[in-house]
């Protein structure tokens, strides 16, 4: 079976997929990890950074001997994967999204950080904290705070620019729930239409949290994408050039 990467989210876990990963087994050899820092991870120095959760990437094919991968990614593991088919596109075949904030910028980047405090999310979401200490072994404050400053950072210096989105020729596929308030539909579309080779996925009742999704919509797109043998052709880029295509007059 063809290997399949599962990428999860910020302040998350490769746990996350624990409900997904039976049902994606039936057709995928499944592939997880932890980002550093992050769930059963080792703890690390270093500040959080897409860069480095790229290499981590790497890291983990070079381990395991994988010269290509699919990836499905969640929230920030869709955008791990989106660098990863930039900076190193021979070693990604295809990429499937879900509810991945794709335009980063300094208004986005304040709206996500605002709720990035532990203070705040213990006051607030004192579950969602016991969560939180649960899952990251090496202190989840400090996973907090990390990722508040990696997504201020993304805010003003997104690693994906807007000329580079034209430059990623590999196949995608980017979901994104009717519901989810975070990736947004529009700004997902708008990037959707600057892709030669993207294909756009809105699953019906689903908000952004991995856990409302509805599995048997997702899972069937997955198995879809991922097993399709057609790859993009030149025929096919000159079709949606001339507008002839599926983007056509878009």
């Amino acid at each position: 079976m063809n290997p399949l990467l599962l990428l999860h989210g910020a302040l998350g876990s490769k746990d996350q997929f624990d409900s997904l990963i039976p049902k994606l087994e039936e057709h995928f050899e499944i592939h997880t990890l932890n980002f550093e820092g992050h769930g059963q991870a080792g703890p690390t120095d270093s500040a959080f950074r897409i860069e480095y959760f790229s290499e981590n990437v790497l890291g983990y094919l070079d381990e395991h001997d994988i010269r290509e991968i699919n990836i499905f990614g969640y929230s920030m593991g869709g955008y791990v994967a989106l660098n990863l088919a930039k900076e190193q596109p021979e070693s990604i075949h295809k990429i499937a999204t879900l509810g991945t904030i794709l335009q980063w910028n300094k208004e986005v980047a304040e709206l996500e950080s605002r709720h990035l405090y532990p203070d705040k999310i213990k006051e607030k979401v004192p579950l969602f904290a016991d969560q939180l200490k649960e899952r990251h072994l090496y202190g989840w404050e400090k996973v907090v705070n990390k990722t508040r400053e990696l997504v201020q950072n993304l805010g003003e210096d997104p690693v994906i620019k807007e000329d580079d989105w034209q430059t990623i020729k590999h196949s995608i596929r980017f979901h994104v729930g009717d519901r989810d308030t975070t990736a947004g539909i529009d700004p997902t579309i708008q990037i959707y239409k600057k892709m030669d080779y993207a294909d756009l996925a809105v699953l019906p009742k689903t908000g952004h949290p991995l856990s409302e999704v509805n599995q048997p919509v997702l899972i069937a797109s997955l198995v879809d994408f991922f097993k399709e043998k057609k790859q993009p052709n030149e025929d096919d880029r000159g079709k949606q050039k001339n507008g002839n295509g599926r983007k056509g007059d878009n």
